[in-house]
């Protein structure tokens, strides 16, 4: 017994020191990390916030060309939506793709429900949306977006909603759909008909409680109130869209995009250069701001104090700082050409921007709007941080 004991023992040395002369990676939590889309060669880079330094890229994601990413709850696995119907799994620690399913032929965009059990996919071709198991990708239900004569809608501005809900907005049809996903065996779907021309894109509160999609075919907004679902749909901002000027739209504005600061919000006009300030209580126009060109992102820093803004062609190699309480430009940045995306780091002390054109991502210090660093990153256009995990709507 002696003998088999020593031999135990000296098998566990052994195990010891051969594991010790392994390439490990160390150990990390995962909430400075994120995702950077490098939309022409189909990769994705993983990056960190608190040196602000790039882990790697991932390679194998297909069509980038309008990627967005959502996080599981724990912040280990992201889910990249591509263009091509893509949806991919990828675990952030071990920088790999887990799970890949090309799940129709066009998409644009999904959602993480609140209990981050299910994801949600919306798709162009051949409309609807597709919802998988998270853990696996294996698909749990099929919503096709079919109006009351059979025919498919493109599904946009598909967001989650608290009690394991998702609402999304069918272009053709002109229509908002709410979902309640409790058992995803059996959804349970609420159709809201005749909400406007078009629907675009849409957002929903930081709070889970209005869901607002933007119209294509005509001006103004559809509302809907979560909180009291049976009052239907309504109107507002009837202005809300073109502008009597009808200038030439170069890039529909993204409403997620949208700005809350407190009870306002700072929204893109839609082919106007300006950033309208809405009322959020009385769903009103309360004050417009004058900016460099027709703004796309309209993106608030974690503390509300300052928002920033990104253009459309041919004035989005600009970016400018609202200043919140005085509703006026207190900085006007040139970080690079083709500056497509923004992203705040969690408590808002820099921000990422992505310019296209020139290959990198550049960053600010948001108090001082100095650049800090610069990453060389191949045609990036969205930034994407694990924290968004907690946030409703992202």
């Amino acid at each position: 017994m002696r003998i088999e004991n020593v031999f135990r023992g000296l098998l566990g040395l052994f195990a010891a020191v051969a594991l010790s002369g392994c390439a490990t990676p160390p150990l990390r939590g995962t909430g400075d990390l994120g995702l950077v889309i490098e939309r022409a060669s189909g990769r994705v880079a993983v990056v960190e916030t608190s040196h602000r330094t790039k882990l790697g890229q991932i390679a194998g994601l297909g069509d980038l060309s309008h990627a967005s990413v959502n996080y599981s709850r724990d912040e280990r696995y992201a889910y990249v939506f591509g263009r091509d119907g893509g949806l991919t799994q990828i675990d952030m620690l071990e920088m790999r793709i887990v799970n890949r399913a090309v799940q129709s032929g066009n998409s644009i965009g999904g959602a993480i429900s609140q209990d981050g059990r299910l994801v949600a996919v919306a798709n162009y071709t051949p409309g609807g949306i597709n919802v998988f198991d998270a853990v696996t990708l294996k698909q749990v239900a099929n919503i096709p977006a079919l109006d009351d004569n059979g025919k498919p809608s493109k599904v946009i501005g598909l967001v989650d909603a608290p009690g394991n809900r998702f609402v999304f907005s069918l272009f053709e049809a002109g229509e908002i759909w709410l979902v309640e996903m409790k058992d995803p065996a059996k959804p349970v779907v609420r159709k809201y008909k005749n909400i406007g021309k078009e629907p675009y894109d849409a957002m929903i509160t930081a709070d889970g409680r209005y869901y607002l999609a933007g119209l294509f075919g005509e001006d103004g907004l559809a509302l809907l109130d979560l909180w009291n679902p049976d009052a239907g749909v309504k109107r507002v901002l009837d202005h809300y869209g073109r502008g009597e000027q009808k200038l030439p739209v170069f890039k529909m504005p993204h409403l997620e995009g949208w700005a809350a600061t407190g009870n306002e919000l700072l929204v893109p006009a839609v082919g106007r250069h300006e950033v309208l300030v809405i009322d959020q209580g009385k769903w009103t126009e309360a004050a417009r701001i004058p900016v460099a060109g027709q703004p796309v992102f309209v993106v608030a820093r974690p503390d509300n104090r300052q928002v920033w803004v990104n253009f459309a062609f041919p004035d989005n190699g600009t970016v400018q700082v609202i200043d919140v309480p005085s509703r006026t430009i207190v900085q006007t940045l040139k970080p690079g050409k083709a500056v497509l995306h923004l992203e705040f780091t969690p408590r808002g002390e820099q921000v990422w921007l992505s310019a296209r054109d020139d290959d990198k991502v550049v960053i600010y210090d948001s108090e001082t709007y100095l650049p800090v660093s610069e990453l060389h990153v191949d045609k990036p256009s969205g930034i994407f941080f694990t924290p968004r995990a907690h946030r409703t709507g992202l």
